[in-house]
């Protein structure tokens, strides 16, 4: 007989795992079923709002891998529309209802994988259960919108400014309704300093997105099931359609009945090979809890880059191999209209809430040489300790050609560089690609002469 191993999550980390563990172990050693309540499986969630706004053309060419393809080419049991509404860690059991029919069967494991990603936030708000009103996390939530969006609504209203948020309300807009975003914080995307956070804000203005920031939400209107309006206290906004935009928690839930440790962030608690406390349970993806290798703390962070690589990494144990997931530094990168907007480490609230003493260093400079055409403007700030000077976190945003330089900034964070070792860095000029000293080395330079100076000089 085979050993088993049982997979609940069919996207990003769920998929990778059961792929990688097939590539080190046929089916005649190991059986592979992967469950998925949904009806896809391995696609890219962050292309929904590319989906909504008309720039991508139709859903299937967000999912990359289809269940049959996993059946026929890597001999992986993908079941669509069933969901696992129970672990049983004593009897190495989990049950499993099909969506469609509600019949429910139990199937026995050697090894699980838990990877049932994130959830949106839903807050207890009066009105937030009507007809109208989205979350957007999955293919399925997106398609749901997809079909909101074919009534030919006119009001638009986005709660909630950060990543999603703002770029659902951008492919609003695209889909020519009237947008109006709210936000509890004085500015949007609260990943960034205030600072940083007011150039997406005019961003979002300049394509006619009406802010309301500083407002929270009170209640959602409705009519006949139906969501009508967003109330604050400011007064109601109309609202044919809403889009949540307030974050995610991990969804554990399933994982915490089970008796499976949950850890501080909600998150499920892996060890650095992805194995959960409880054996020969693993898990992966948005629904665990990770290490933040400059704060030091536990983090519980949705994005598919490190979804992709946690499922890799307990593929690879399980199929024999020796593979550690070693931490995230927090990068993001996404593009609201015209502005792109980058991030890496810790901001000035999560570093003041760290623990550290720190110096930060904001500067303007431009995409490429001034005097090339097509040049345009750009804000690189740096976060460096007091003393030390080792880098802390970075934050970028520009018009096109800014954001991808936070990679730079990145892979000196992940290696522990101070800002005065990034200064002297060798990176690529010419007149088309960056100015003779590159906004990221100007930036290093500065932030290693507020270090300097507030060491007294010495």
């Amino acid at each position: 007989m085979p050993e088993r191993l049982l997979v609940i999550g069919g996207d990003a980390a769920g998929m990778s795992a059961a792929s990688q563990a097939r590539r080190r172990r046929p089916a005649e050693e190991l059986e592979i079923i992967a469950f998925e309540r949904g009806r896809f499986t391995s696609y890219a969630a962050c292309g929904i709002p590319y989906l909504l706004g008309g720039l991508v053309e139709d859903a299937e060419r967000l999912v990359a891998r289809t269940p049959q393809v996993f059946r026929d080419r890597f001999q992986i049991d993908a079941r669509t529309g069933h969901e696992v509404v129970e672990i049983d860690t004593g009897a190495g059991r989990i049950r499993v209802r099909e969506v469609g029919t509600g019949k429910e069967y139990q199937e026995a494991w050697d090894q699980l994988v838990v990877a049932v990603g994130a959830e949106p936030l839903r807050p207890p708000i009066p009105g937030i259960d009507a007809q109208g009103i989205f979350g957007v996390q999955t293919l399925e939530d997106g398609l749901a919108v997809e079909r909101a969006l074919a009534d030919d609504p006119k009001n638009a209203v986005v709660v909630g400014g950060g990543y999603i948020g703002l770029e659902m309300a951008e492919a609003m807009v695209m889909r020519g309704l009237n947008v109006t975003l709210v936000e509890q914080a004085p500015q949007p995307m609260r990943t960034l300093d205030p600072e940083m956070g007011a150039l997406v804000a005019d961003a979002l203005r300049e394509v006619g997105v009406e802010l309301r920031l500083g407002e929270t939400v009170d209640a959602f209107e409705t009519r006949g099931g139906r969501v009508t309006g967003v109330s604050t206290g400011e007064g109601v906004i109309p609202a044919d359609v809403v889009i949540l935009g307030l974050g995610t928690r991990p969804r554990s839930a399933l994982a915490r009945e089970a008796g499976i440790p949950v850890g501080e962030t909600g998150g499920i608690c892996t060890d650095l090979r992805m194995r959960s406390q409880v054996e020969g349970v693993w898990a992966a993806g948005d629904c665990i809890e990770t290490f933040h290798r400059v704060s030091r703390n536990p983090v519980a962070i949705a994005l598919g880059t490190h979804a992709n690589k946690q499922g890799r990494i307990a593929g690879i144990n399980l199929g024999g191999g020796y593979a550690t997931f070693p931490g995230v530094v927090g990068t993001a990168v996404s593009k609201i209209c015209a502005v792109e907007v980058a991030r890496t480490g810790l901001n000035e609230s999560e570093a003041t809430e760290a623990g550290f003493a720190f110096e930060s260093v904001t500067v303007e400079s431009t995409t490429r040489a001034g005097y090339y055409p097509g040049a345009k403007r750009m804000k690189t700030k740096l976060l460096a300790e007091q003393g030390s000077g080792r880098l802390l976190g970075g934050q970028i945003v520009g018009l096109e050609g800014a954001a991808k330089r936070i990679d730079v900034v990145a892979a000196c964070l992940w290696n522990e560089m101070t800002v005065d070792e990034m200064q002297g860095m060798d990176l690529s000029y010419a007149p088309p690609f960056s100015p003779v000293w590159d906004p990221v080395l100007i930036t290093a330079r500065k932030a290693a002469e507020r270090v300097q100076a507030s060491r007294g000089g010495r």
